[in-house]
């Protein structure tokens, strides 16, 4: 049987040119929303099987769950939204690579400093921020096509989230090593706590100083030392003291606007003292009020630096 042609002189069929096949598999657009309501489901289950059993064999699931499910949900909304250019290695390698040095790094500082005081607050956001600084540089150090703001706010939040989500598990398995019982009430309010702010912190502030890092690379994968970068680790810095030090801050000004039983013993090195009933309003709003307010600042900070970069604005 053969097919009718079309009237005048047969035409010949050039092949269009073939796509490769990219390198790295393609991730289905919408995953992060899906990986958001499986995540939560498993953490609800894990918290009531908790609950119900009493035990601690479901711990390290709910701990680990609420500890990494909004850090890896960011990571896959910012490769699906912005970072496809740069493929998930790069993403992939700040948040598992970069956040565990990051965290290491942090935990063997922290460590040398008295909880909490004042030179806590002061020395351990510098601190922090430098470790993840060097964790950033280690893992970009090989990919000289890496450059630029919009690269450096992707892959720094990635790092900080990374670092987040560590930092969060370690803190809640100490605490319930420390205590030798489980508060599920505390620790489930710690880890929604910690989901609800995590976008807001750790995150925010390493994406700052990557965008200054990446600003100016050279083109031969050489980092530049610039002010711009020791600005943007020392702004960072000063936000994640005043994160760190928002409870001793409002502590303080509730005793000086109630003048009541808490001006001796503030700022003590090893221990905060606990407010009464009648203060605790005050305090939680105070305190409520001032890390909206570092959060306000960093996003604006964050915000303008993706504005000064012309790939970024047509970008959804």
């Amino acid at each position: 049987m053969t097919q009718n042609q079309p009237p005048g002189p047969p035409r010949a069929r050039i092949p269009g040119p073939q796509q490769p096949p990219p390198p790295y598999p393609r991730i289905p657009a919408g995953l992060w929303r899906r990986c958001l309501v499986t995540g939560l489901a498993l953490w609800t289950t894990a918290a009531v099987a908790t609950y119900v059993t009493g035990g601690v064999a479901p711990l390290p699931a709910l701990i680990l769950l609420g500890s990494f499910l909004v850090p890896v949900t960011f990571l896959l909304w910012a490769y699906e939204h912005h970072g496809r250019t740069l493929g998930p290695l790069p993403l992939l390698g700040c948040f598992l690579a970069g956040g565990t040095l990051g965290a290491l790094g942090t935990w063997v500082t922290e460590h040398q400093l008295a909880h909490p005081s004042l030179w806590t607050y002061l020395g351990t956001g510098p601190a922090e921020e430098a470790v993840k600084l060097g964790a950033l540089v280690h893992v970009l150090r090989r990919q000289p096509r890496i450059r630029g703001p919009r690269a450096g706010l992707l892959l720094g939040a990635a790092l900080g989230f990374g670092f987040a989500a560590l930092e969060g598990a370690g803190h809640a398995f100490d605490a319930a090593v420390a205590l030798r019982e489980v508060d599920l009430r505390t620790l489930l309010e710690t880890e929604v706590l910690r989901g609800v702010l995590a976008p807001f912190g750790h995150g925010l502030w390493t994406a700052v100083i990557g965008a200054a890092l990446l600003a100016r690379r050279r083109p031969d994968g050489r980092f530049r030392p610039s002010a711009r970068l020791a600005g943007a680790c020392l702004g960072a810095s000063v936000l994640h003291a005043l994160w760190d030090s928002t409870h001793g801050i409002a502590l303080w000004l509730v005793a000086r606007l109630t003048r009541a039983g808490l001006d001796g013993t503030l700022f003590t090195p090893g221990r905060l003292p606990r407010p009464t009933g009648g203060q605790d309003h005050l305090l939680t709003l105070l305190s409520v009020s001032g890390l909206v307010l570092v959060i306000l600042v960093g996003a604006v900070w964050a915000r303008s630096l993706a504005h000064r970069d012309p790939a970024w604005r047509n970008t959804p």
